[in-house]
């Protein structure tokens, strides 16, 4: 799993950035994504960042990207406690 958080201040450049994360994960937070995948599937994702966006981005624009290889680890507070593991109903 990664933890991507960006910061991109051209809107229309935001917008595809935040859509195309989308597609992959899903959105904790305005700028900030949990993408629980494959290996292969999170190495598209770097791929696609590097040779779509990064060329695009100003001076001020920034994407981090955080390898939590350990999920049993991660303290949640608040609404986030909440969504430790998907629900399903039958």
């Amino acid at each position: 799993m990664i933890i991507l958080t960006y910061d991109i201040q051209n809107d229309k450049l935001r917008t595809k950035f935040s859509n195309f994360l989308k597609s992959y994960g899903r959105r904790l937070q305005y700028s900030v994504y949990e993408i629980n995948n494959s290996k292969r599937i999170l190495e598209i994702v770097k791929i696609e960042i590097k040779d779509k966006f990064e060329r695009k981005f100003s001076q001020s624009d920034s994407v981090l990207i955080f390898d939590i290889s350990d999920c049993k680890n991660i303290i949640r507070y608040g609404f986030a406690k909440n969504e430790e593991s998907d629900l399903v109903i039958y």
